[in-house]
């Protein structure tokens, strides 16, 4: 008799895209696409269970074992570390954690650079692999609006488009990651669970 499979789905419109590819897969649910308060959704045929959860929350719901596996951005991976294991990248919701500065500004390499970011552990790790002393300025709002108020040098920041970054005068100087929403499992779970996460990644993977 199968277990039930516990499926932690980040809210927005990377979830929903995500949730699109699990019902391809034969893992569909559709009351969680129905207008309710319910907080969990059932599929007691297939035995999966899917909740939605805040983006940067999944990888904690999956770790703590309250999911067996959930859907998180690899930046959420890089700057939580979170102790899961990461399965599958997905290849949606692409972007890329990149360095921006004002068009054309000249960063003095003897001074102490100032970095704006919500990402503080990607861009310590970036900034010590190339040697460069930082000051991190760790902010939660848009971070793009730091160098033109000269808080900061440069921002750390994910980059889809680059509309808002052109519309503001900045422009990229590097590309640290290349982003995409990856599957994630909880590692007791892999190792009870394993059959029914591993078809369920050979059906996601087609």
């Amino acid at each position: 008799m199968a277990e039930w499979l516990t499926v932690a789905l980040p809210k927005g419109r990377l979830g929903e895209k995500v949730y699109a590819r699990f019902a391809e897969a034969g893992y569909p649910c559709p009351e969680i696409l129905s207008d309710t308060r319910q907080l969990i959704f059932e599929n007691p045929e297939l035995k999966v269970r899917y909740f939605w959860a805040k983006p940067s929350d999944v990888s904690i719901y999956v770790e703590q074992g309250a999911a067996d596996i959930g859907v998180a951005g690899k930046d959420i991976l890089m700057e939580y570390r979170p102790d899961v294991y990461e399965l599958l990248d997905l290849k949606t919701g692409k972007c890329r954690m990149a360095v921006a500065a004002p068009e054309g500004a000249w960063l003095d390499p003897e001074r102490t650079l100032r970095v704006a970011t919500k990402f503080t552990r990607i861009a310590k790790d970036y900034y010590a692999g190339l040697g460069r002393d930082i000051e991190i300025i760790h902010l939660n709002g848009s971070i793009e609006i730091a160098p033109l108020l000269r808080l900061s040098d440069v921002i750390v920041d994910i980059v889809e488009t680059g509309t808002t970054l052109r519309e503001n005068h900045l422009e990229v100087i590097d590309t640290v990651a290349h982003l995409s929403a990856r599957l994630i499992a909880n590692k007791a779970s892999y190792a009870f669970k394993r059959e029914r996460i591993a078809a369920l990644m050979t059906a996601l993977e087609v």
